[in-house]
């Protein structure tokens, strides 16, 4: 069952291509839509098991309407910015703020929708569900433009990561463990008792996940940003980091480094970096950086230097550990071995 795309902005009445090769237009809005060809899936596959992967665009900007007006009757009238967004950008990023929080109600009807359709068709039991994303947004914050999010800042830098397991995880209960988006796919094999690839970067946190005893943690994740542009290699904005629960230090190649204090500090304002007071703990932070990097055979090279990890459609072909299989041929599964 195939129902995707690879690109488009009208988030009513867009456009998916079915498994037959033939396009199909949907009635409504993208998350609506979205959610009936899901159901439409499940209801199909009688007591098989199944993967189901749902990638919404919301709440990503659009040039055409954003959400639904009744998403943005639901919003306050004075939606009211952090400090760390300075006063001449807020309201250059009002109306932009805006049409994220309109869409992101969106994407939480989609999820109650989806889940209340697990819990009636009796799925809900034995089905794990995730919800995540693959990066914020600073709406401003740090002075950025509204819709920038590559930066090594909290509101780039965190994402949602929610999951639910009847059974296994305990509702509304809260873990502090680090997780990076690599670790992702590892933890998911470790839940369901598959091998993890050799080629594959990030490690199986599921006895964390699990409040096993005894169970691992990160000490740090490693975070970068390798290119200017969204989708295309283009030199600038370059730069590595480590975040910690309590830290976040950046290098970037144009040599300036960023330090702070998510405790004492927690919408970035000041960057200790330089502060004579904060030096060791710059140096050590510097030195699991290196740890990182040298792990990952990265020496934070301008990013048209990587250009022979993608392919000409942009698929990644290589990562830390070497060339990957080709995405034309079919896995090799002695990698499990």
């Amino acid at each position: 069952y195939w129902r995707g795309y690879n690109f488009h902005m009208d988030y009513f009445g867009g456009t998916v291509n079915r498994d037959d090769w033939h396009a199909e237009t949907w009635d409504g809005y993208e998350t609506d839509a979205l959610n009936r060809y899901a159901m439409e899936f499940m209801g199909e596959g009688g007591d098989e098991p199944f993967c189901l992967f749902i990638s919404p665009h919301q709440p990503h900007v659009t040039p055409f309407a954003s959400a639904p007006e009744e998403c943005y009757d639901r919003l306050p009238d004075d939606l009211g910015f952090p400090a760390n967004v300075p006063r001449d950008v807020r309201e250059r990023s009002a109306s932009a703020y805006r049409d994220y929080l309109a869409m992101t109600l969106a994407v939480d009807d989609m999820l109650g929708d989806l889940m209340r359709y697990l819990d009636e068709s009796g799925l809900a039991e034995n089905t794990l569900l995730i919800f995540t994303s693959d990066h914020g947004t600073q709406m401003g914050a740090q002075g950025r433009p509204a819709w920038d999010k590559k930066l090594p800042y909290e509101e780039s830098l965190r994402v949602p990561m929610m999951a639910r397991l009847p059974g296994a995880f305990e509702g509304g209960h809260v873990r502090d463990a680090l997780m990076s988006p690599v670790d992702l796919f590892p933890t998911l094999c470790g839940l369901c008792d598959v091998s993890v690839p050799r080629t594959v970067e990030g490690i199986d946190l599921s006895d964390a996940w699990l409040d096993s005893e005894g169970a691992a943690e990160q000490d740090a994740v490693f975070t970068m940003n390798f290119t200017k542009a969204y989708d295309y290699l283009v030199d600038g904005d370059e730069w590595r980091g480590v975040r910690t629960k309590r830290h976040v230090y950046t290098r970037w190649l144009n040599g300036l480094t960023e330090l702070f204090d998510l405790d004492a500090d927690p919408l970035q304002m000041r960057n200790l970096a330089a502060d004579p007071a904060s030096r060791e703990l710059r140096d050590a932070l510097d030195r699991l950086l290196d740890a990182f990097l040298a792990e990952r055979s990265d020496t934070l090279e301008p990013c048209t230097d990587s250009a022979d990890w993608f392919d000409e459609q942009r698929r990644i072909v290589r990562n830390a550990y070497g060339p990957l299989g080709d995405p034309e041929q079919p896995p090799d599964w002695s990698l499990l071995s």
